[in-house]
């Protein structure tokens, strides 16, 4: 993308406000009790979601969210009646991502979106669960939060003759990471160009887009596995732009808190396009979204290093998954 391009769509592109009605739905959020997601839960609650679920590592903040949220739909004069509830979720722990899926499983009757948003930009390498941290959160966590919830979804569907939406946010910023993933191809491997502390600090820019560019590769292979037609789920990712937000709390540079200054959208903003995707149907499914409508992602997921690479990262992610949870990637199918 162009700059011009881009400063056209944080500047001057508008965005539509979320309209329509979630009756009856049960929406979890994970990440949600600040920026993107706390703003999507707001509207989601807004658009009387029955149940709005926030998925937080702190209860305690997760709960002056619920009831900021609470607090802004009565000055608004709201009739929401949408019961929001605080689930706690560390994704730092797989331990925890398991004991919150079988939360899910055991106490929902349904769950109509799974708005996977949690993230982390980290400013320094740190291990967690045995990998760079963002690899860890942003990528292995999210990914098996993803197959733990979906036997839930796929009982939604079949119980309730629905299609959930099971919405991934990602960022534009994967384009910056095709060279680093490039070598990956003549390697013949990828985990050590994401993992490896030697590796990951001599390219640490460019590791937080290489963990947006691997969950859209995660979304393209599980939908090419799992085609529309013979999956009842639709699962896409989301680009919600340049935004104010607490991710970006580590980078307290003079040039990136300028650019934030001038270009970023609002959380409010930004959110919106977590709310178009996750209310999409099944042409999304697979998909990249972005201002509110399905896009193409970078060219280089089209490319054969691309398709090489994508292959060659779901079967090294899978197998870490399986790992974690033995069986755990059949729910993909």
């Amino acid at each position: 993308m162009s700059f011009p391009s881009f400063v056209y769509r944080q500047r001057i592109q508008r965005l539509p406000y979320p309209t329509g009605s979630y009756t009856d739905q049960t929406i979890i959020i994970t990440g949600s009790n600040v920026g993107l997601g706390k703003e999507a839960a707001r509207h989601f609650a807004r658009l009387n979601a029955n149940r709005v679920i926030l998925a937080v590592r702190s209860l305690e903040k997760g709960q002056n969210a619920k009831e900021e949220i609470e607090t802004s739909l009565r000055a608004a004069n709201s009739n929401s009646k949408t019961d929001i509830q605080v689930w706690q979720l560390d994704m730092a722990s797989y331990t925890s991502v398991e004991q919150f899926a079988a939360r899910v499983n055991s106490e929902l009757d349904r769950v109509d979106i799974f708005l996977a948003n949690a993230g982390i930009a980290s400013g320094k390498y740190y291990v967690v669960q045995g990998n760079n941290s963002m690899i860890t959160v942003n990528v292995v966590s999210t990914f098996l939060l993803s197959a733990m919830v979906l036997p839930k979804m796929k009982e939604t569907a079949r119980k309730f003759g629905t299609r959930p939406t099971l919405t991934i946010t990602t960022s534009g910023v994967h384009r910056e990471a095709a060279g680093l993933v490039k070598r990956a191809a003549e390697a013949g491997e990828l985990w050590p160009l994401v993992n490896d502390k030697e590796t990951v600090e001599k390219h640490f820019d460019i590791q937080y887009p290489a963990s947006k560019l691997l969950e859209i590769f995660g979304v393209r292979e599980i939908s090419e596995q799992s085609p529309r037609d013979n999956f009842p789920v639709t699962i896409n990712c989301v680009n919600p732009g340049f935004c104010h937000s607490e991710l970006s709390r580590d980078h307290p540079t003079w040039g990136f808190w300028f650019m934030k200054l001038v270009l970023a959208r609002s959380t409010e903003v930004g959110s919106r396009n977590l709310v178009a995707a996750a209310s999409m149907g099944g042409d999304s499914h697979g998909k990249y979204v972005s201002e509110c409508i399905v896009e193409q992602p970078s060219e280089f997921l089209e490319s054969q290093d691309g398709k090489k690479i994508q292959k060659m990262f779901w079967k090294e992610l899978c197998g870490k998954l399986e790992e974690i949870r033995p069986g755990v990637t059949k729910n993909f199918l």
